[in-house]
């Protein structure tokens, strides 16, 4: 997170570091600035909170993951008699009996132990990742109510929210999302339509105006899911819709100020998580839900051994200080968008699934559907990254920093990024530079401000270095990734 008065500038062995417009069109079909390659993996992780110094001729990531220390396998060999290794022990006494015979079984138990400990968690998350491979009959049927896919997928992008939010389902007979009238409704099932998209129960709901001409009317009885308890209908009494909210969100005990690049307060943005890989704060995340946390999919690299194993990971929410943890979740599963492309980072966005549910913290609100933010909103990024690209430590404390919302068109325009920005991400910062995320911001949240709520505009990304001119920060964009969200929050749901 920075905030800095003068644009940041790299020095290379006394040489200033400089892209160029014909840099940018060079590099114009090369993959946005790496997120793997800032700190050595060979070497053993730094004592928090001090980083390696990062390389001057590197463009900065959004992420640091942290290297792992190498463990060497047992030499075993050494400790079997000779004879056995030769194939001339000829009997049972001198194979397994005596002082050599007990000293092979006790090897071959320890190196059993070993590969247990050391591999077996990989192995079983391979085995229940091949297990959980989503597959769907040729019969299967979207938003029917029955789950035909064997992890639901057929099922688990037929609901949505409008303005006001405004409840909309599709059917596999609507094949178009329509609000769900209010004539029938009541608590119950505004507790399943919201345990249906991963949510505990509805906090509140109400009723509203609409001009729709169709409608999803209530059937007798409510099934497993609001798809399959609804029918089209072109009447609606008094043209009443329901508006559904699944949680209390978006409004922070602590009045938000109006100035950037400063330490946040507590409480102020309580839906902030901090994401510890093997003990050292590696991303940021956002509370979405009680059991569900939403963060950057490039925070779990391949490359990286053991990224993708859950029990390596703990997250802290609502914390203001990396000197004052709370007491951490676990996570259960990792999920990542099955789309994200390492080499362009789009759709670069992922969820965790909490062991159990955060309990007293407030969730970000999720926008609606068509929900637009404009320029002249507040919107705000948070974390605990660098304040400075030439600082060598993350900071301790929780920053916030004030950033406008850039137009597509700009962001993509031959003087800032070049073309190498999709319909899935979105940029945020200051042109003239000194307002940015920074390394160790991954993941963490771009919010902005409306109707008195913040709503979850983006996910920190990538970026070429911090705060620099003409280079904002790159944020995956909520807005058009929302039905992946409540599909994957459906389908994993409590």
């Amino acid at each position: 997170m920075t905030e800095n008065k003068h644009i940041a500038e790299v020095q290379v062995e006394s040489t200033r570091f400089i892209l160029t417009d014909t840099d940018m069109e060079h590099r114009q079909t090369e993959a946005p600035p790496s997120y793997d390659s800032v700190v050595n993996q060979n070497t053993a992780p730094p004592l928090y909170p001090s980083l390696q110094t990062l390389s001057a001729n590197q463009i900065l990531p959004y992420h640091i993951p942290q290297p792992i220390p190498q463990t060497p396998a047992p030499r075993a060999a050494e400790t079997i008699p000779s004879q056995r290794r030769q194939g001339l022990c000829r009997s049972k006494r001198c194979c397994y009996g005596g002082s050599s015979g007990a000293t092979v079984v006790v090897m071959l138990v320890v190196i059993a132990i070993w590969l247990g400990v050391r591999y077996g968690p990989t192995l079983w998350a391979l085995s229940k990742s091949t297990k959980e491979t989503d597959t769907c009959p040729p019969s299967s049927v979207d938003c029917d109510g029955k789950r035909d896919c064997s992890q639901g997928s057929d099922e688990s992008r037929c609901v949505r929210f409008g303005t006001a939010n405004e409840l909309q389902v599709m059917t596999f007979k609507s094949s178009v999302f329509l609000p769900v009238c209010a004539q029938g409704w009541n608590k119950n099932i505004a507790d399943q339509t919201c345990q249906q998209l991963g949510f505990r129960q509805h906090h509140e709901y109400g009723f509203l105006l609409t001009n729709s001409s169709s409608f999803q009317s209530m059937n007798s009885q409510f099934t497993n899911t609001i798809q399959g308890s609804v029918n089209r209908s072109t009447s609606c009494p008094g043209q009443q819709a329901v508006s559904l909210h699944c949680s209390k969100c978006g409004k922070p005990p602590v009045s938000t100020r109006i100035i950037g690049g400063s330490v946040a307060a507590d409480g102020q943005w309580p839906w902030q998580a901090s994401l510890h890989f093997q003990g050292y704060h590696t991303c940021g995340g956002t509370l979405l839900a009680p059991d569900f946390i939403i963060t950057a999919a490039h925070c779990f690299p391949k490359e990286t051994r053991d990224s993708q194993m859950p029990s390596n990971w703990k997250v802290y929410i609502g914390l203001v200080s990396q000197l004052r943890l709370p007491s951490p979740y676990y996570v259960h599963k990792i999920i990542l968008h099955e789309n994200y492309d390492p080499a362009t980072k789009n759709n670069d966005i992922a969820l965790l699934k909490l062991n159990k549910p955060a309990s007293n913290v407030q969730p970000i609100c999720l926008p609606v559907f068509g929900q637009k933010f404009s320029p002249a909103q507040q919107c705000w990024t948070t974390g605990f990254g660098l304040t400075r690209q030439e600082a060598d430590s993350i900071s301790t404390s929780l920053m916030e920093v004030k950033v406008d919302l850039i137009d597509l068109s700009v962001c993509n325009s031959h003087t800032v990024y070049h073309g190498s920005i999709t319909e899935n991400m979105q940029c945020a910062g200051d042109l003239r530079g000194g307002k940015d995320s920074c390394q160790g911001d991954s993941g963490g949240p771009l919010v902005c401000k409306a109707d008195d709520q913040w709503y979850l505009t983006g996910v920190t990304s990538w970026g070429d270095g911090c705060g620099k001119q003409n280079r904002p920060g790159v944020y995956s964009n909520v807005g058009r990734l929302l039905m992946w969200i409540y599909g994957k929050m459906q389908q994993e749901r409590p």
